[in-house]
């Protein structure tokens, strides 16, 4: 089964890149690719069932995943209940990193549900799958580093200057 995986360093807190990446109902107004995201049922809060549309490539994708969150650890896995693909698993993981910043990371596993077009689908699949999954990341880094501007001393604002890997692809 081919598998995606995912990084970015953001210069925010651990706590502040773990409550983003959980907010998944906001992730269509600071994410181009994903349309829609609705928290369908939350039974507790460990527990929750989300349904998801998001563009990939021409088409949309759809589907209704199981998330369990283990905040704690700050990571949430997934695994796809209905949907468009064959099987889509994996986790969110939000990990401190040096210098007080956090280490966001994405690895999904997947498998487009087509036998007989695996081979030649696939790495086109990887691919697009891998590249949402930089410009997600990217919009993540976009919206906490905008949320925490207003508090930073204007001679420590970010300027013209290298961007991250992920932004320097997601960007066109």
């Amino acid at each position: 089964m081919p598998r995606v995986d995912v990084e970015l360093q953001i210069a925010v807190p651990p706590d502040a890149a773990w409550a983003a990446v959980v907010d998944v109902e906001s992730y269509p107004h600071c994410m181009d690719s994903v349309e829609s995201v609705v928290v369908t049922e939350q039974p507790d809060g460990h527990h929750r069932t989300t349904a998801w549309a998001v563009r990939l490539e021409d088409s949309v994708l759809r589907w209704t995943e199981a998330d369990r969150l283990d905040p704690s650890a700050r990571r949430f896995d997934f695994h796809q209940l209905t949907g468009d693909l064959g099987e889509f698993v994996g986790h969110w993981a939000v990990a401190a990193a040096p210098g007080g910043g956090s280490t966001v990371s994405l690895h999904v596993d997947f498998d487009i549900g087509i036998p007989l077009l695996a081979d030649m689908l696939n790495p086109v699949a990887s691919r697009a799958l891998e590249e949402n999954a930089a410009q997600m990341l990217a919009a993540l880094e976009r919206r906490l580093l905008a949320q925490r501007a207003p508090e930073r001393p204007l001679s420590e604002a970010p300027g013209p200057g290298p961007q991250s890997p992920a932004l320097q692809e997601a960007t066109p």
